[in-house]
């Protein structure tokens, strides 16, 4: 696998204590929606015993023009880095690598269950599906504490508009602690929310990717659905 060099070109705050870095993409890079990337920090102005390297999805759909990765900010060496490094900085980037991707019969629809930063693969789908114009069902549960925490919210839901065949299903689990007005569901995803949107769970092909509690709670519920676990593929969040 090819190692590229690569700059920030910019940065931006996407959510409470969340942020979104844009890097060049190299001449001749391409990866599959859903795919990750190892960076790596070059002679950083500090370093910890965590070390300089990182994995992050490429948040980005592949026919965007920048490089995206997206994650919760706390205070590692890596990340206090990663805020304040000048635009223009070179970091190296090992990518593309991962399977977990959109299958490929698109009879069986996708259901993506996601919380917090688990969002950024099923960005990079489902904006993709969308371009390609892909027959794919595909449905988003994505789960938050409020509003404020949740990433690319308004991309999502308004993707529904050129996709006829995505639906975005937002829940927020803390709505007492927000100062945004919600209208979508509330409470933690569970059976009874899947229901309401999708007539057999046993059909579709699962896709689970948040906080590692949440990845074992949404496998759980799934099992005892009656889901196969040939249809369930799992991407696990922990430690941003």
């Amino acid at each position: 696998m090819p190692v590229y060099t690569v700059k920030l070109v910019s940065r931006e705050e996407i959510a409470d204590g969340t942020m979104a870095f844009y890097f060049e993409k190299p001449q001749g890079f391409s990866h599959k929606a859903g795919q990750y990337a190892d960076l790596t920090l070059i002679n950083p102005s500090e370093t910890d015993s965590e070390g300089n390297i990182r994995t992050f999805t490429l948040a980005n759909a592949p026919y965007e023009d920048a490089l995206m990765f997206a994650t919760r900010m706390r205070d590692s060496a890596f990340k206090r880095v990663l805020k304040t490094m000048p635009l223009g900085t070179e970091i190296t980037l090992d990518a593309p690598h991962g399977s977990f991707t959109l299958h490929n019969k698109d009879s069986v629809p996708a259901v993506f269950l996601t919380g917090g930063i688990g969002l950024t693969p099923a960005r990079s789908i489902i904006l993709q599906a969308a371009r390609d114009k892909l027959a794919h069902k595909i449905f988003l549960f994505d789960s938050n504490k409020r509003p404020e925490d949740a990433v690319f919210l308004d991309e999502l839901l308004d993707a529904q508009k050129t996709n006829p065949n995505y639906t975005f299903v937002g829940t927020m689990t803390q709505m007492d602690k927000s100062n945004c007005a919600w209208e979508g569901e509330t409470g933690f995803i569970n059976e009874d929310m899947l229901l309401k949107y999708i007539d057999d769970l046993t059909v579709p092909i699962y896709y689970l990717a948040g906080p590692r509690a949440m990845v074992h709670a949404m496998l759980e519920m799934l099992m005892k659905a009656g889901v196969d676990d040939d249809n369930i593929r799992t991407e696990e969040f922990s430690g941003y």
